[in-house]
């Protein structure tokens, strides 16, 4: 159930359990999107064990279909763990470079791969320097760790795509970048990512659960996205207007707070209001920077949270038609 799976993402990013590992499926159904980005790109999938890594594995199977230049894929490894294929002989996270050659491994195993002097974080000095020769970074960064990994692709300046917690929009960092157009939805969110690949020392809770042909214990949650810099065609699809403000007045309440007035769901926009509009947050899966300009998030003139008659509706974005 979405609940349960809920209470396990905030159970795994309590116990710092970050091990969602991404289905081959969904980063299918995602990368199909952005096909034009990746020629002679150089990508770097900074969260990802190359030997079992699904993102490592569709880039380098797509390797010349994409016309890459390079992949880089590299992990963190906790040595008391030593979780999944690690071999305990070793010290440290390690990272693989494929590069398209005949005459390289196109899935390496362990004795393929390089080993960082360190545990291979994606902060370390050592993974910075693989990060610097990259054109972008495309992964499921550590839910627990998603406005440091973020923050540091736009640091370095860094295309991206990568999946998180759908409450990564309500992070006022992440959503500076929204609001200012250097970040944005991804084409799948919410029911659209299938679920994640957990660790055999997950719990499985609720309905939504499932053990595939593999073996591979796999949860779904629903409440994930992903965030990108890159662009597609779907992303400047306007939202169909289809309801009015005049002579529905009542079903639009003003704000305590604020000059503009209460949407509760994005289909319910209205097509002939000028000024501020407070919608939900799943607006920005839909929305097109062509039609709607965000003004802020969340707060009243007062700075305190968006209230109707002394209540508060769940965080609301407050947006502006640039078409009127």
């Amino acid at each position: 159930m979405r609940k349960n799976g809920n209470k396990l993402l905030k159970k795994a990013k309590k116990n710092k359990n970050d091990e969602f590992y991404t289905q081959l499926v969904d980063i299918e159904s995602e990368l199909k999107h952005y096909k034009n980005h990746f020629k002679n790109k150089i990508v770097y999938c900074n969260t990802d064990d190359p030997t079992i890594s699904n993102f490592y594995k569709y880039f380098a199977t797509n390797f010349k279909k994409l016309g890459l230049k390079k992949l880089i894929a590299s992990c963190y490894v906790d040595n008391e763990l030593n979780l999944f294929n690690y071999d305990k002989d070793k010290s440290g996270g390690y990272y693989y470079e494929y590069t398209g050659k005949n005459d390289e491994i196109i899935i390496p195993t362990l004795k393929d791969v390089t080993y960082f002097k360190n545990d291979g974080d994606f902060r370390s000095e050592e993974s910075i320097k693989l990060l610097k020769q990259a054109d972008m970074v495309i992964t499921n960064p550590p839910f627990s760790l998603f406005r440091e990994h973020v923050a540091q692709i736009i640091k370095y300046e860094k295309e991206f795509l990568v999946i998180g917690n759908i409450n990564a929009i309500t992070y006022k960092d992440i959503f500076r970048l929204i609001k200012n157009n250097k970040a944005w939805m991804g084409v799948n969110m919410g029911r659209g990512i299938s679920g994640f690949i957990v660790p055999d020392h997950y719990e499985l809770y609720g309905t939504e659960t499932d053990v595939d042909e593999y073996g591979n214990k796999i949860i779904s949650p629903n409440n994930c996205l992903w965030l990108t810099n890159l662009d597609n065609s779907i992303r400047h699809t306007d939202i169909p207007l289809t309801k009015t403000y005049k002579g529905n007045e009542g079903e639009y309440p003003n704000y305590d707070n604020y000059d503009g007035i209460n949407v509760d769901k994005t289909k319910d926009i209205p097509a002939d209001y000028k000024g501020a509009m407070g919608v939900p947050i799943t607006f920005l899966h839909k929305f097109n920077p062509d039609q709607f300009e965000i003004i802020k998030f969340r707060k009243g003139h007062d700075d305190k949270d968006l209230s109707i008659n002394g209540k508060n509706p769940y965080f609301r974005i407050l947006i502006k038609n640039k078409r009127l």
